[in-house]
C-alpha cells in the first residue's frame, strides 16, 4: 500500500511540556510576525496525557514565560504549594529534618497532574493552529544524507509475525524542515541520533532513575492542601541513589512514590518491591491509612545533570526536555527546564526558517540561547550533585551542603570525572553476597496497602494490542538462559516494575518469556540491561498506559 506524507515546517515527536510549549512558542512567534508555519506535534499515547507520569512539583518560571496569563486560561493546578517537610526513615521511626535544603524549598510553586497539564497544553496549542496528531508512534527518523527531514510513523495492523493484517494501515512520513525530539527519557529516536553523530562525546553517560508511583484516594479532608514531603533512608541502603515523595493534589489524591537510582549494586534489588516496603513504613502507613489506590505508574529519569546533556543538534533536527537530560536532580524537577528548552529551542527554529537554513551552524542558536539563559545557571550549579553519591550517602548529603556554599563545586572532584553508566555498577551475585543469603524477603501483598506488579499494571490502564510484533528486542537470547542467569540472577525480573521479564520452565531449563501486555514504558530494561541486549521500541501508536491522575 502506498504511504501518505505529510509536509510541515516543523514536527516535534513526543507530546510532553518540552514538545508542547515549544509549539506554542513556535505559534505565538510566527503570529506575531504575521508569518504562516505549519506545526505538528506526534505523541505516542492514545490520547494527550495518557503518557505524561511525574511527581509533579512544577516551578512555574517557565510557564510564566509562555502563558503569563495561565490561571485565566483556566490551567489544571492542584495546590499551591505551602508546605515542605523532609523527613529521614530508619526502618520503624522517622526522624524530621530541621532545616530544609534551599534545593528542596518549594514555597510558591505548584503540584500539578502531568497527564492533565499535558492534555491543557495541547488545547492551547491547538488554538494556535498547531497540528496535534495522539496515537502515532514515531519509529525511524528520514534522512537526506546526514540531514535529518522527518520521522516515519509506525504501521498499524501488523501481526506478531510481522505481517500485515485486514486493518494494515502503513505509517506516515512526516517531512519537516526542522524535527525536534522530545520523547522523554531514553527515547528511541533520541538515542538513535545521539549514537549515529556521537552527540555524547566528551560528555558523561546519562545515569537514570526509576520513579514508581500510586495515586492514593484518601479519606474526604485526609490530604493536607498545598503539603510536600521528601524522605531519604528507608527502604534504601546508604550505597543506593533515591528517596521517597508525597505530594498532596485535588480531590483527596494523593501521590506517592519512591525513586530508585538506575545505578544500584544489588543485581537481585527490586524498585517496585522496595517501593511496596516503603509504604509499609509505619510514617507512610499512617498517612495512607483508610485510603484507596487509584493509579500506578512507573518511568525512568534522567538524573547526571550538567556534564551528561549532549550536543544538542544536527542538520535538521534538535533535542529538548528529558530527551536532552533537562532535569536538576538537586532539585528533583525537569518540568520547567523541558517547557524552557521547547521554547529556546522554538526561537532559534523560527530564525533558521526565516533564513531558509536549517544546517547545524543555524541551528547552533539554540544551544546558545540555552547557555545565555536560566537553564545553564541551574544546571551548572547543580553539577556535582550526583557525581556526590559515588561516596555513599553520607557522603553525597555533605557534598550536597557544601555545594550550596561553593557555587556548586562541592568537594570540587568531580567537574573532571567521567561516570560510568549505571548498569556498570551492578555487581554480580556472587561477589555481591559473598556467601549471604541472597536477595530480600518482599512484604506481603495484602490488596489494600501493598500490591503485586500484576495488580498495580491493572491500575496504569495499561493496553496493548497482543497480536503485533514485540516491542521489546532482545539481541542474544542465549545470553539470557546461560550467562545472566549465573552471574546476575536475571535481573530483568527484578528492575522492570511491570513483570514484562519472566524466566519460566522450559524443556527443563529455565528460559525468558516477555509478556509485553504489561509494558508501561518506563524504559527501565533498555536502561539497566547489564549486557546491554535489550532495546525498547515503539508499540503501536495509542497503545501504553492510559494515565489520568499522574
Amino acid at each position: 500500500m502506498p504511504r501518505e506524507s505529510l509536509e510541515v515546517d516543523v514536527v516535534f515527536v513526543g507530546g510532553g511540556p518540552a514538545s508542547l510549549a515549544g509549539a506554542i512558542r513556535l505559534a505565538q512567534l510566527a503570529r506575531a510576525a504575521g508569518k504562516e508555519l505549519s506545526i505538528a506535534v506526534i505523541e505516542k499515547g492514545k490520547q494527550m496525557g495518557s503518557h505524561g507520569l511525574s511527581g509533579a512539583v512544577l516551578d512555574p518560571i517557565a510557564l510564566r514565560d509562555l502563558l503569563p496569563d495561565f490561571r485565566k486560561r483556566g490551567a489544571p493546578i492542584e495546590w499551591e504549594i505551602t508546605e515542605d517537610r523532609l523527613y529521614f526513615l530508619t526502618a520503624r521511626k522517622y526522624f524530621p529534618v530541621p532545616y530544609t535544603p534551599p534545593p528542596l524549598y518549594n514555597h510558591g510553586f505548584f503540584t500539578i497532574s502531568l497527564s492533565r497539564f499535558v492534555e491543557w497544553l495541547a488545547a492551547e496549542a491547538e488554538k494556535l493552529g498547531v497540528m496535534i496528531f495522539p496515537g502515532f508512534s514515531a519509529v525511524e527518523l528520514l534522512y537526506d544524507a546526514d540531514r535529518v527531514v522527518g520521522v516515519r510513523t509506525g504501521d498499524k495492523g501488523v501481526g506478531r509475525n510481522s505481517q500485515p493484517k485486514e486493518n494494515f494501515e502503513p505509517g506516515i512520513d512526516v517531512r519537516a524542515g526542522i524535527t525536534a525530539l522530545g520523547e522523554g527519557p531514553r527515547g528511541t529516536l533520541s538515542k538513535g541520533l545521539i549514537q549515529r553523530f556521537r552527540l555524547d562525546s566528551g560528555r558523561n553517560p546519562q545515569v537514570y532513575s526509576i520513579g514508581i508511583k500510586e495515586i492514593w484516594e484518601l479519606p474526604k479532608g485526609r490530604v493536607d492542601r498545598g503539603r510536600v514531603i521528601h524522605t531519604l533512608g528507608f527502604p534504601l541502603d546508604s550505597s543506593t541513589f533515591g528517596g521517597g515523595f508525597l505530594y498532596s493534589l485535588s480531590r483527596d489524591l494523593l501521590s506517592v512514590g519512591l525513586v530508585v537510582g538506575l545505578s544500584y549494586l544489588d543485581p537481585l534489588l527490586d524498585p517496585h518491591q522496595e517501593f511496596q516496603r516503603f509504604k509499609t513504613h509505619p510514617f507512610i502507613a499512617s498517612i495512607l491509612e483508610g485510603g484507596k489506590m487509584v493509579e500506578y505508574g512507573a518511568k525512568a529519569i534522567p538524573e547526571s545533570g550538567y556534564f551528561a546533556v549532549p550536543q544538542l543538534v544536527v542538520d535538521g533536527a534538535a533535542l529538548i526536555g528529558d530527551s536532552a537530560g533537562f532535569l536538576n536532580p538537586q532539585r528533583l524537577k525537569g518540568i520547567h527546564l523541558a517547557m524552557k528548552s521547547g521554547m529556546l529551542a522554538a526561537e532559534a527554529f523560527f530564525e533558521a526558517l526565516e533564513r531558509k537554513d536549517v544546517s547545524r551552524q543555524q541551528m547552533e542558536g539554540y544551544p546558545r540561547r540555552v547557555r545565555e539563559s536560566w537553564i545553564q545557571r541551574e544546571l551548572y550549579r547543580s553539577r556535582n550533585f550526583h557525581q556526590g553519591f559515588k561516596y555513599g550517602l553520607w557522603g553525597a548529603l555533605l557534598n550536597a551542603g557544601l555545594m550550596q556554599v561553593t557555587g556548586g563545586r562541592g568537594f570540587g572532584l568531580f567537574h573532571r570525572l567521567h561516570e560510568e553508566p549505571g548498569f556498570a555498577r551492578m555487581r554480580k551475585v556472587e561477589e555481591y553476597y559473598r556467601g549471604r543469603p541472597a536477595g530480600t524477603q518482599p512484604p506481603p501483598f495484602n490488596g489494600k496497602l501493598t500490591f503485586d506488579k500484576l495488580t498495580d499494571v491493572h491500575f496504569s490502564r495499561t493496553a496493548h494490542q497482543e497480536d503485533q510484533p514485540v516491542h521489546l528486542r532482545i539481541h542474544d537470547y542465549s545470553i539470557c538462559h546461560e550467562r545472566c542467569i549465573r552471574e546476575y540472577g536475571n535481573p530483568c525480573q527484578r528492575f522492570c516494575p511491570a513483570s514484562v521479564y519472566e524466566m519460566v520452565e522450559m524443556d527443563g531449563q529455565k528460559k525468558l518469556q516477555l509478556n509485553p501486555s504489561n509494558c508501561v514504558h518506563c524504559k527501565t530494561c533498555d536502561i539497566m540491561d547489564p549486557y546491554e541486549i535489550i532495546t525498547w521500541v515503539p508499540p503501536e501508536g495509542g497503545d501504553g498506559p492510559g494515565w489520568q491522575h499522574s
